[in-house]
């Protein structure tokens, strides 16, 4: 890992809490993510598991985390299952975690951490004693992925071998607890958002008629990893011209030309944890009539639905909101017919014409985080706020994204030290 090291109380805490929710004498099996295999002997780059990540801040391969908050012997109320390291393994892949190590990060004490091939033979003492047996399975409402994981082989595996078992759920509860993001949690978030304006100022000065947007990518890539993070916390878009109307333009091969704007959706990662940020901005420095028109028509919805992130306020209900907003700035652009507007079909507005993605998602250790949208906005949920308008007829696409921390009084931009508005941007692309 590059980040700085997390003190293991936000792990220990976030163990805790998941405690509370458990039925009795329940067990929960968490595991790390595979290594994915390319070709040949290839593998892509390991992400852990955000779950487990969450519950041990153990960021290796081949971790399993048992938790069984009511068994009888202490010894197997926190088990941590590592891979166990070789001289082989050191001088072909580098250190892993001693237990030790793993008790320094996870909090969880070394007496009960044990190697990974030794599972079975320490699982089979806990889970007879337990009546319930929770195991995770990715229920975010987006996922379409066919890869059968490490966690779905478990859930065919135990159904066999423990039938009588009750076995429950553990996403739910997952997604209750980390939506709700803990201090030590916005920290990291911030971290990852100030190294991402750092990459952006730095592109300020650098953008101009000619380069290319895998340069611009690189310029961001080389700031982002100077400064302890892995890298983007998403496959970057940089998209100039008319490439800023395909909503995830991820080519990144062409020229960027006099008289286009570039949409930039690109952000680093610190900790695991990710920052998402959006903007849009001119190659030449300035803005032509029409697009500071069409920006500040962005900016404005952005504004507005930035006031409708607060305590109380729901899912639907806010992105209908942002909906009505959008609405009236299309009318003032001369994209909409306040008339057509009026007989709209309210399931098909015509809004989404240009405005075609949703307004916010969850933001955390995964990029589109987990929650529910049917719970109301609470205290230390983070949201992006991210309206665009996209008109391909006119090869121009604007978006701006900035990233918000709901609190008790209203909610906190964590971004807004980030330049967004016309006047600045131009301002500094001219220095």
């Amino acid at each position: 890992m590059k980040y700085i090291a997390i003190a293991n109380a936000l792990f220990t805490r976030n163990r805790r809490r998941l405690a509370e929710q458990l039925k009795p004498k329940s067990l929960v099996v968490l595991n790390a993510n595979d290594i994915m295999p390319t070709n040949a002997d290839g593998t892509m780059g390991f992400r852990q598991s955000s779950d487990l990540f969450y519950l041990s801040g153990v960021d290796q391969e081949e971790t399993v985390l048992v938790l069984f908050p009511d068994h009888p012997d202490e010894k197997f109320r926190e088990v941590l299952f590592l891979r166990e390291t070789s001289e082989l393994i050191e001088i072909w892949e580098g250190h892993k975690l001693t237990k030790e190590e793993a008790e320094q990060t996870s909090g969880i004490s070394r007496k009960t951490i044990f190697w990974t091939h030794e599972f079975e033979k320490v699982f089979i003492q806990m889970v007879f004693e337990a009546e319930h047996i929770y195991l995770n399975t990715n229920e975010h409402t987006r996922n379409s992925s066919e890869v059968i994981t490490r966690d779905a082989r478990m859930v065919s595996q135990f159904r066999d071998r423990y039938p009588l078992h009750r076995f429950e759920r553990l996403a739910p509860l997952m997604h209750s607890l980390r939506a709700i993001k803990q201090p030590e949690e916005v920290a990291l978030l911030s971290e990852a958002i100030r190294i991402t304006e750092d990459g952006f100022r730095r592109l300020l000065k650098f953008v101009k008629p000619g380069v290319w947007e895998y340069e611009i990518e690189a310029e961001l890539l080389h700031e982002f990893v100077r400064q302890r993070s892995k890298g983007f916390a998403y496959q970057p878009i940089i998209a100039s011209g008319a490439n800023a109307c395909v909503l995830h333009y991820v080519e990144n091969n062409q020229p960027c030309k006099d008289g286009d704007v570039i949409l930039l959706d690109v952000a680093a990662e610190y900790g695991n944890y990710n920052a998402d940020l959006t903007r849009s901005i001119p190659v030449n420095g300035r803005f032509t009539d029409r697009q500071k028109a069409v920006y500040q028509a962005v900016l404005h919805v952005m504004k507005e639905a930035k006031k409708l992130l607060v305590p109380g306020n729901v899912w639907d209900d806010y992105h209908k909101e942002v909906g009505r907003i959008m609405e009236s700035q299309l009318i003032g652009l001369g994209l909409l017919d306040r008339q057509e507007v009026a007989k709209q079909d309210p399931d098909l507005p015509l809004y989404r014409k240009y405005f075609m993605h949703g307004t916010s998602h969850f933001l955390g250790l995964d990029v589109h985080d987990v929650g529910n949208k049917y719970r109301k906005f609470e205290a230390g949920m983070v949201f992006t706020c991210e309206p665009g308008i996209y008109i391909r007829e006119e090869g121009l696409g604007i978006r701006l994204e900035n990233n918000i921390l709901i609190t008790d009084t209203g909610n906190v931009d964590l971004m807004d030290s980030i330049p967004i508005e016309v006047e600045e941007i131009e301002d500094l692309m001219n220095r």
